[in-house]
């Protein structure tokens, strides 16, 4: 087992969770974990978002190569994770429901929340992408009334504040479709925060 592997698993990460908080592709962690040695940019990310010594990392992933009869019984078993799902644990077609669930209460924000919120606890997918789709929808259920109570400052009349009405509830529409699709096509969000709120 790699020194990558070894450690994400001891601090619990998924290989989408070291992902998002080294800015570093799954692919490309993927890679390392079956053998590649991180260099430059990619080491320095890793070590930081792992938070371990650079050189620690890069001597015990230079070790496994030196050693070819334990390097051949390694690569088998990454082989195999490589053919499956991207990130195991995650089931995108769920994801992807909890996603499109705001749109039923798309005009009743609190509930835009409430829905993914419970269905993330139904479908036990209690993971980053869940979170995430949460979070943005609490950042624009926060926004919304905001940008809404500045359209009616502004005076510009009932016509104005009918066409801010609809705007803000299309906007909501937009970011749950286009993140649907993102998840379809990348596995990943379009729209996220680089924080999760819950």
């Amino acid at each position: 087992m790699s020194k990558l592997k070894a450690v994400r698993e001891q601090k619990n990460l998924t290989q989408e969770e070291l992902s998002e908080k080294s800015k570093i592709s799954v692919r490309t962690i993927q890679r390392i974990e079956s053998g590649t040695e991180p260099k430059g940019h990619t080491l320095r990310a890793l070590a930081q978002a792992l938070e371990i010594p650079e050189s620690s990392l890069q001597e015990t992933m230079i070790a496994p190569e030196t050693d070819t009869s334990k390097q051949e019984t390694e690569v088998k078993p990454e082989t195999e994770i490589q053919t499956m799902e991207e990130e195991p644990g995650i089931n995108y077609s769920k994801i992807k429901l909890i996603n499109l669930s705001s749109l039923l209460f798309v005009v009743l924000p609190p509930l835009n929340i409430l829905a993914p919120l419970l269905l993330m606890f139904a479908l036990k997918q209690r993971n980053t992408l869940a979170r995430q789709i949460i979070s943005v929808q609490m950042i624009w259920t926060a926004m919304a009334p905001i940008v809404f109570m500045l359209g009616i400052f502004l005076k510009l009349g009932r016509q104005f504040t009918l066409i801010l009405m609809i705007l803000i509830v299309l906007s909501n529409i937009f970011i749950i479709l286009r993140n649907a699709a993102s998840i379809d096509r990348n596995k990943k969000l379009y729209f996220k925060l680089n924080f999760n709120m819950i």
